[in-house]
C-alpha cells in the first residue's frame, strides 16, 4: 500500500494535467511554468549550499551538501519532455541524492526544445562533464544520473562523448527514463488509467518538439534503444511499476544486457513518475534515493565510501 505521504505527487500531477485540459490553448511557456513546480512535492535536503556556475558555457548549479568530498561529482540531468524543468526545479532531487552519496551535485540545465533540438540538450550535458573533466576530476570519481528525458540523456550522454574521445564516467542513474522517441511502449496504454501525468498526446507533442521538423527517432543519440550500449558504464534503473513509460525502462533494461553492460533494474509499485521528487517527504521516495546512493557507492568504491560518513 502507498504511503499516504506519496499522494501529494499525484495531486500535484492530476492538477496539472487538469489546467492543462481546462485551458488546450495554453502557451509553453504556461506549461514550462507549471513543471516548474513539480520539485515543490520534496523537503529542502537542509545543510546544503547551492552556487551558479558557467560549466563551459552551459548553465548549472552545483548542490554541496555541507561536508561533502570533493573529489567525487554526481551529475544531474534534469527531466521534463526536453521542453520543460531547469537546475531549479530538479534543484532538491539532486541535492538529495548526492547528501546520500556524500558528494556535490552538478545539476545541468541543459538548453531545452523546441527551440533547440536534438543534439542540443544532449551536447550540453557531454560539455558539461567536459567541463568538469577540465576541472581534474577524474572520470572514475563521476556519476551521472537523469530523470525522464534526463534519463535518456544519461545513458547517451557516454554515447556521444566516447564520439568525442572523452572517458565514460563510473556509474549512471536512470530513473524512469524516457528513451522511445516512437512511443511504442505497451504501458502507454496499459498504464494509462494509473499514471496521472504521462499520455499517449504528450508524448506525441513533446517528441515533435525535441526532434524538429528532420529528426529522425531512431537517431541511435535520441532513441538508445537503436544505440550500440555495449561500452556503457553500470547502470541503474528504477521506476514505477505503475507508470505509462514503464517500458521504455524495461526494453532499455533489456538492451542493455543483452549487450553486456551490468545492469541493476528496480520498480516500485503504486508510485507516479519520478516519485523520486518527494524525497524527505515519503518513504518510498527516501528508501528509492537511498538504493541508487548506496549502489553509486559501492560503484565508486571504498574511498568514496567512507567519504560519505
Amino acid at each position: 500500500m502507498a504511503s499516504k505521504e506519496s499522494a501529494d505527487l499525484l495531486n500535484l500531477y492530476q492538477g496539472i494535467t487538469r489546467h492543462l485540459a481546462e485551458h488546450p490553448d495554453a502557451s509553453l511557456e504556461d506549461f514550462r511554468r507549471l513543471l516548474e513546480h513539480v520539485g515543490d512535492v520534496g523537503a529542502e535536503p537542509g545543510a546544503t549550499d547551492y552556487l551558479e556556475v558557467d560549466a563551459g558555457g552551459v548553465a548549472c548549479l552545483w548542490a554541496i551538501p555541507r561536508g561533502s568530498c570533493e573529489d567525487t561529482v554526481l551529475i544531474g540531468v534534469h527531466g521534463g519532455g526536453y521542453a520543460t524543468g531547469s537546475r531549479y526545479s530538479h534543484r532538491k532531487l539532486y541535492a538529495h541524492l548526492a547528501k546520500a552519496m556524500g558528494c556535490r551535485a552538478l545539476i545541468v540545465d541543459y538548453r531545452r526544445a523546441p527551440e533547440n533540438p536534438h543534439p542540443g540538450p544532449l551536447d550540453d550535458v557531454v560539455c558539461a562533464y567536459r567541463w568538469l573533466l577540465r576541472q581534474g576530476i577524474g572520470a572514475d570519481r563521476i556519476v551521472i544520473a537523469g530523470d525522464s528525458a534526463g534519463g535518456a540523456l544519461t545513458i547517451a550522454a557516454p554515447l556521444r562523448g566516447a564520439e568525442q574521445g572523452l572517458p565514460s564516467p563510473r556509474a549512471l542513474i536512470a530513473m524512469s527514463p524516457w528513451v522511445d522517441m516512437e512511443a511504442k511502449g505497451a504501458t502507454i496504454e496499459s498504464n494509462a488509467a494509473k499514471d496521472a501525468l504521462v499520455s499517449r498526446g504528450l508524448l506525441d507533442g513533446v517528441i515533435a518538439g525535441f526532434l524538429g521538423p528532420d529528426g529522425d527517432p531512431r537517431d541511435p543519440l535520441a532513441n538508445v534503444l537503436y544505440a550500440d550500449l555495449s561500452a556503457l558504464p553500470p547502470l541503474y534503473v528504477q521506476a514505477s511499476a505503475d507508470e505509462a513509460l514503464l517500458a521504455d525502462s524495461e526494453r532499455v533494461v533489456d538492451r542493455a544486457r543483452a549487450a553486456g553492460v551490468d545492469v541493476t533494474f528496480e520498480t516500485v509499485p503504486r508510485m507516479q513518475h519520478i516519485f523520486q521528487f518527494m524525497a524527505g517527504n515519503a518513504p518510498e521516495a527516501d528508501a528509492a534515493i537511498r538504493n541508487l546512493a548506496d549502489w553509486a557507492l559501492q560503484k565508486l568504491g571504498d574511498e568514496a565510501v567512507e567519504a560519505s560518513k
